[in-house]
């Protein structure tokens, strides 16, 4: 059983280690992100619950002050901040403290592009 949470933020980075000079990924750009955080497990005998919500907000509410209206390449760990390494910067920062967590997807809206990142070794659920 999976139950998820998304959540919205605007970033600009830039990208000019990745790219050959005059590519427009190199230039500061910015993007609408959408994220997704999946858990999975069977809910809790005395709880119903895998995850409790409130709890799940709290870590979003976190990431969401430290990513939203920012520039991601001057965030410690997001120095080259493709979307691969934003999955993997925000599930280190959730899973210390909600273990079910089993996938993080971030989209680049307008782009129509993304990543799903399940963990070390994973593999990944299909989503809309």
């Amino acid at each position: 059983m999976h139950i998820f949470k998304e959540f919205h933020f605007d970033a600009a980075h830039q990208l000019g280690a990745n790219v050959a000079a005059g590519h427009k990924y190199g230039r500061v750009h910015g993007h609408s992100f959408r994220a997704q955080l999946r858990f999975s497990g069977e809910p809790a005998p005395e709880t119903g619950w895998i995850c409790d919500f409130a709890d799940i907000d709290m870590a979003i509410a976190d990431i969401q002050a430290a990513l939203d209206h920012q520039y991601l390449n001057e965030i410690p760990g997001l120095e080259q901040p493709t979307l691969e390494r934003l999955c993997i910067w925000i599930w280190a920062r959730v899973e210390k403290t909600l273990p079910a967590l089993s996938q993080v997807t971030v989209w680049r809206g307008t782009q129509k592009e993304g990543c799903i990142y399940t963990g070390p070794g994973q593999q990944p659920v299909d989503i809309d």
